[in-house]
């Protein structure tokens, strides 16, 4: 009997030195031989428990035995049969915490880096998009019109999705650019926005219209949309109003909120500047409050824009944090300095009101929160003074209430996200859907694409059963 290995091909990387002069891809990608090797190691499964870790249910023993018989093509119509965004999906679903935590060899060693193998059938088709024969039959068209709200991964999704039944799809996008948090949050060294690009230009591709700088609720109602023969209105607007700490100083001038970070930085080029005149204000020390995915995105970008010392600083220690364990070693291996169990207690601002520190307290643990995770306890007297020229805070975010402002029909819960339906998107206004962060609050890019695509479902029972 052939012996199974139990450890997982590594990923080929930029060494930490080089990649943090520089905004290109960090991990490299498998190449032919690596993906094979590491398909190789999938027992195929009679009863794949991966597939249920998976929020679109793809299948992916039958994606992976693809690779190992060499049928890309055939691989990459499996994984778009439930995924029109693998490109994205190979790179920052948190693979590790779904299907590759069902994984049968998480038991006893290395799970298969599905996600790893996901990204390479993905760039497999950018290289060679011409010859993949990928051409998905279309339904026959309804003559249904359906509205949806962002262009981020859950409006993407329910478009993809309601296009290739039939329908016909207009995306009306806030920004100047589509792609929600894939373009403006997530940085070009973990997600390029050359892929986002790709990824859109296909949902494109399917017949789907983007209109951009529409900001719905200021531009036009629902209820406009509505009366504008849409049949059906999807919301995936997600949740980009930032959260802050409430203490003293958090308005002074260097304080930045990790949305308008990273938004300066990838939306805007900042990280291109004199290219693009949109610059960002970078000091010698600068310090990330908060331990998420967010946080590492801005403490790995500050360190890039040329910053001497970067420090994360979170109130919790090191097990508590909800980052991917991946970001947060790339963290490390590229210089960046964590303070945990540190908390800021007031900023600090010289005489023309920019930052110069923070007063902060140790912490300690106590027990368990709502959370799961150990909740943090001031220690008293034990404030000090941290010495940074600027702060980002990245505590996550909550709904922009603009929507919930300019429609009374919607229900909404009393942390601002809209109620509906956890299995099909419905909210409690007839003829609207919605999903993604605006739905669950922040969540991940996966999960928001499965609820996009839940929706989707919804919608097409809902327009074909109506006049």
């Amino acid at each position: 009997m052939e012996k199974i290995n139990l450890n997982r091909v590594p990923m080929p990387k930029q060494k930490p030195k080089t990649r943090i002069k520089n905004f290109d891809e960090v991990a490299l990608g498998y190449n032919s031989q690596q993906s094979k090797n590491e398909a190789d190691r999938c027992i195929q499964c009679p009863n794949p428990t991966c597939i249920e870790g998976c929020p679109v249910e793809i299948n992916i023993p039958g994606f992976i035995k693809a690779i190992k018989d060499d049928d890309m093509p055939e691989a990459l119509k499996i994984l778009k049969e439930k995924n029109s965004l693998p490109g994205i999906c190979g790179r920052v679903c948190p693979q590790e915490v779904q299907c590759e935590e069902k994984c049968v060899f998480s038991k006893k060693g290395a799970p298969i880096a599905i996600g790893r193998l996901e990204r390479y059938v993905a760039d497999w088709e950018q290289e060679h998009l011409k010859s993949s024969g990928q051409s998905f039959i279309k339904l026959k068209p309804t003559g249904k019109r359906v509205a949806v709200v962002g262009a981020g991964p859950a409006g993407l999704t329910v478009s993809a999705d309601l296009a290739k039944l039939g329908h016909q799809v207009t995306i009306f996008e806030a920004l100047h650019t589509p792609g929600g948090v894939l373009t403006y949050g997530i940085p070009n060294f973990r997600l390029p926005k050359n892929i986002v690009n790709s990824e859109i230009d296909y949902v494109k591709s399917l017949g789907v219209q983007i209109e951009l700088d529409s900001v719905v609720g200021k531009k036009m109602t629902i209820d406009e949309l509505l009366d504008n023969n849409f049949q059906a209105v999807f919301l995936g607007v997600g949740a980009g109003l930032p959260m802050f700490l409430n203490i003293p100083g958090e308005n002074l001038n260097g304080v930045y909120s990790a949305n308008e970070f990273l938004t300066r930085a990838n939306l805007m080029k900042a990280y291109k500047f004199p290219d693009y005149y949109t610059p960002i204000k970078i000091g010698k020390r600068i310090a990330v409050i908060g331990g998420g995915n967010v946080a590492m995105d801005s403490a790995r970008t500050a360190i890039r824009l040329g910053s001497d010392e970067v420090s994360i600083v979170y109130r919790r220690s090191e097990v508590e944090m909800p980052a991917r364990q991946e970001e947060i070693e790339n963290a490390k291996e590229e210089g960046i300095k964590f303070r945990f169990l540190t908390n800021p207690k007031k900023f600090l601002g010289d005489e023309k009101y920019w930052l110069k520190g923070m007063e902060c307290n140790k912490m300690k643990l106590g027990k368990p929160d709502k959370s799961g995770r150990r909740r943090p306890i001031t220690i008293s007297d034990s404030e000090f003074i941290m010495h940074v020229d600027i702060a980002v805070v990245a505590l996550g975010t909550t709904p922009n209430p603009l929507i919930a402002a300019s429609d009374k029909d919607l229900e909404f819960t009393k942390k601002g996200t809209i109620i509906a339906d956890e299995k099909t998107g419905k909210t409690t206004k007839p003829g609207v859907w919605a999903g993604g962060d605006i739905a669950s609050g922040s969540a991940t890019v996966i999960s928001a694409m499965g609820a996009g695509q839940r929706a989707a479902k919804s919608i097409h029972d809902y327009l074909m059963s109506s006049d």
